[in-house]
This record gives C-alpha cells, sequence and structure tokens, in this order.
C-alpha cells in the first residue's frame, strides 16, 4: 500500500511538473467563423495577434515552433502572420453555415506559396507579384532612366495555380542574353558580307547571316514572356495610360501620373497574402509642387482582385482622384460602368495570335462619386480613352482604398457575364464578411496521462 502510495505521489509530482513547463502547449483557441451569405465562401479571414497571443496566455513559440491552424479534423490549414499584427486563415465556410478552427503552438507543415512577390532587377527593377489567379507588375526606376513611357500596372494572365514568374523572368532574360550574342554576331558577318569582293563569298556569308537572324527569331518565340509557353503570358499594353487600377490625381480633366515607382518595401510575402508598398517620386499637380503619391497594394490566395490603398503628401487644397483603365482601339464597345464599378473585356495586345480575352475591373465598395469613360485628345498605346471612377476632393494623407483584378479567358472565368458575375459576388463578399469570433478553450492531455497512471497503479 504505502509502496502504491509512493508511485501515486511520484507520479502527481512529474505531472504538476510537466503542467508548469507545458501549460501553454495545453492551450489552444476557438475561432468559430460563420456564413451570413447564401453563397459558399473561400477566402482568408483575419484576426488580430495580440487577441489570439492573449487567449494562449502569452505563450511564444520556441524553436521549430510556430503559431499553427487546425480544422475539426485536427488537420493543419494555411495560415500566415502579417506584418500589421493579424492572422491570416484560410478559411471554407458552406452558406449560411459555420466552421471551427483551433489556434494553437506547434510545429508547422511546410506550406504551399499561394501569393508571392519580388523585385526584378534583371528586368529593369520590376517588382512583379502573383498568385493562384492572376499575376501583376509595377515598373521601377532602372525602366524610367531609359525614358521608356510605362506608367500604369501590367497584367499577366496564368492558367495555373502554381507560381510562374520568376520562371518566365529567368527564361526571357537567358533567351534576349543568347539572342544578343547571335544577333551581334549575324551583324558581324553581314558587314562581312558587304565588303567581301567575291561574289560567291559575300553570297555564302549572307547566307549565313540570314540563318542567324532566323535562329535568334525562333529563339525569341521560344522564350519571350509575350507569348504563351502553355502557362500564360504578359498579353496586356499598358505605355503612358494607367494600365490597371494606377492612381492619379486630376487637374481639371488631365490626369496627373506618377512615372515608375521611387522606393518599394515588400511587407507580406506568403504563403496566403503578399503586400507590397510603394513611394513614388515627387510630382507637380496644377499649382502644388512637391506632391508624393504612396501605395500599399496586396493580393491573396484565391482572389482576382488586389486591394490597392493610396494617399498622397504636399496637397495643399482637397483634389480629385481617378483611377481606372485603358480602353483599346480594338474594341471600345464591351465594357460596363456601374456605381461601384467599371469593367472591360481587353481584346489583348496581338488578337489573332493570342487568341482570348483578359476581363478587368476596378472595384469601388468603400464609394465613388462617378464612373464613366474619359477619352483622350488623341489616341496613344492603342488606347482610345480611360474608363474611370472618380472620387472628389481626397484631402491631404487621406486614405483611399479600391480593388482591381484581372482574369483570363483561357483560365477561371470563360465569358464577360461570368466576369460580371464574379465582380458581383465579390462586392458582396466585401459588404457581407464572414463572422468570426475567437474564444478561449483549453485541454489537458496530461490529466489523461494521469488518470492512466492511477489506473495501473
Amino acid at each position: 500500500m504505502e509502496k502504491m502510495e509512493s508511485k501515486m505521489v511520484k507520479s502527481i509530482m512529474m505531472l504538476l511538473a510537466l503542467a508548469s513547463s507545458n501549460y501553454s502547449y495545453a492551450q489552444q483557441t476557438t475561432i468559430t467563423v460563420s456564413n451570413p451569405t447564401a453563397a459558399q465562401r473561400t477566402e482568408l479571414i483575419s484576426l488580430s495577434m495580440s487577441e489570439i497571443k492573449a487567449k494562449l496566455g502569452n505563450a511564444t513559440p520556441k524553436k521549430g515552433e510556430a503559431y499553427i491552424v487546425k480544422n475539426k479534423k485536427g488537420q493543419q490549414i494555411g495560415s500566415q502572420i502579417t506584418y500589421d499584427g493579424n492572422l491570416l486563415i484560410d478559411a471554407s465556410v458552406r452558406p449560411h453555415g459555420s466552421a471551427t478552427y483551433y489556434v494553437s503552438i506547434g510545429k508547422p507543415y511546410p506550406q504551399k506559396v499561394w501569393a508571392t512577390g519580388a523585385l526584378y532587377k534583371i528586368r529593369k527593377d520590376d517588382i512583379a507579384w502573383e498568385n493562384d489567379r492572376c499575376a501583376y507588375r509595377v515598373y521601377g526606376p532602372s525602366l524610367q532612366k531609359t525614358g521608356e513611357r510605362s506608367f500604369g500596372t501590367d497584367i499577366w494572365v496564368k492558367n495555373t495555380p502554381d507560381t510562374v514568374v520568376y520562371d518566365r523572368y529567368i527564361k526571357d532574360m537567358n533567351g534576349n542574353i543568347k539572342g544578343d550574342k547571335i544577333d551581334a554576331k549575324a551583324r558581324a558577318i553581314e558587314k562581312l558580307a558587304k565588303n567581301e569582293k567575291n561574289k560567291a563569298k559575300a553570297a555564302k556569308l549572307a547566307e549565313q547571316a540570314k540563318a542567324l537572324w532566323a535562329e535568334s527569331r525562333e529563339l525569341d518565340i521560344t522564350t519571350s514572356f509575350h507569348l504563351d509557353h502553355g502557362n500564360g503570358l504578359d498579353p496586356y499594353r499598358v505605355g503612358a495610360t494607367l494600365g490597371l487600377g494606377a492612381p492619379s490625381l486630376m487637374v481639371g480633366k488631365n490626369q496627373v501620373l506618377p512615372y515608375c515607382y521611387k522606393d518599394y518595401k515588400i511587407l507580406d510575402n506568403g504563403p496566403l497574402r503578399f503586400t507590397v508598398e510603394l513611394t513614388y517620386n515627387p510630382s507637380t499637380v496644377g499649382d502644388m509642387k512637391n506632391v508624393v503619391e504612396h501605395r500599399i497594394i496586396s493580393l491573396d490566395k484565391g482572389s482576382n482582385f488586389n486591394k490597392m490603398t493610396v494617399w498622397y503628401d504636399g496637397l495643399t487644397t482637397p483634389t480629385d482622384f481617378a483611377t481606372g483603365f485603358p480602353i483599346h482601339e480594338e474594341d471600345t464597345e464591351t465594357k460596363t460602368f456601374a456605381k461601384d464599378y467599371v469593367s472591360y473585356v481587353d481584346p489583348t495586345d496581338n488578337i489573332e495570335v493570342n487568341n482570348s480575352q483578359v476581363y478587368v475591373g476596378v472595384l469601388f465598395p468603400y464609394g465613388v462619386d462617378n464612373t464613366y469613360y474619359q477619352l483622350f485628345d488623341k489616341k496613344h498605346d492603342g488606347a482610345t480613352g480611360h474608363a474611370l471612377g472618380l472620387k472628389r476632393g481626397l484631402k491631404n494623407g487621406e486614405r483611399y482604398s479600391y480593388y482591381f483584378g484581372a482574369a483570363w479567358s483561357k483560365y477561371d472565368v470563360r465569358s464577360y457575364a461570368e466576369w460580371q458575375i464574379r465582380i458581383k459576388d465579390y462586392l458582396d463578399a466585401l459588404r457581407n464578411p464572414l463572422k468570426r469570433v475567437c474564444h478561449k478553450s483549453v485541454t489537458h492531455p496530461f490529466f489523461c496521462v494521469f488518470l492512466y497512471i492511477l489506473v495501473e497503479s
């Protein structure tokens, strides 16, 4: 009897020590997510990490551990802690239903990267980013130094959820390097042929040069990201336009577009969200000097739309603001102007080769004063004008948010009618967000061990 009691005391002492050292790991936070709409919802939800940490007793992960999220089956699901201190959860909730998730500390599994981006100095300081739906890029200081007039946001379509942008840049760069060498050799041989007195030798040299030029053209066809090699391409014309969803200030009817970004900071880089902050060079807007534009752009897994937040320093008077996209000359009819969005079917930069369409849209869930079609004084960069949303009287430092995005007819949206539905569903989801409740729940697995020891004793 004394031996049994001694064993029980030792067991209790051991378990109390275990409890004191690992109490936080026996805790979890329960997240209940409810869907107030009649649509299936699969999207990222955001919760404050400070609230979650408090409910976990302010426990912190040890080496090799992280805050992890599990579903009711105990499976880890996608999550990410953002730069602004929130936890993203890749939630899926049935119509008018609810889902439960559990946040704890543990060893995470490697997550697939769905949203990511980078600076590409190899391409004149492009910043390009993508998710499982589409890819985008903005132009940087090195491009501006060349004088090339590319102002707005570019679109790179894709037909795969996998990341493709890095491989496209590398393939294009290597093709350009090899192509430049072939071109230089072809020009050198052409020069020799021109100076060759022997007609037969000159003809032979000319044939060699011709073969090299053909090789160069074939190389470009197989490596250029302006052509589809099986997973999409860059089919969008930007030039001196807004591209897709770039901001602009208005001086009367004239738009003031900043050129390429000056500084950047990548704030989030996957696996579920990419966020970048861009600062532009000072601009003159009417009588106002040194007006500086700031942008924060974020793109989530599964979304067709980026969130854009823009604000300005240096505005001495409230100034009208506009954003949208160019209407290209090949199709000026297939566009929509609604009270809270503008949309369009872009015909791509090479209709006969691409044989597809790019669906574009800019959404204004937080209000816009007008949407309209503004013609250019003179057609340029293949565009006749801009489809615009106008917000009047933006104040200095005032932050304004809207959404912009695209889809490809060879991937996830097959018609303009479907694109309209996609836009309306997205706006409805923004106005009726998934509801989430965070509450503390505690489990103590060591008590189970304790009971087992008692029984065995």
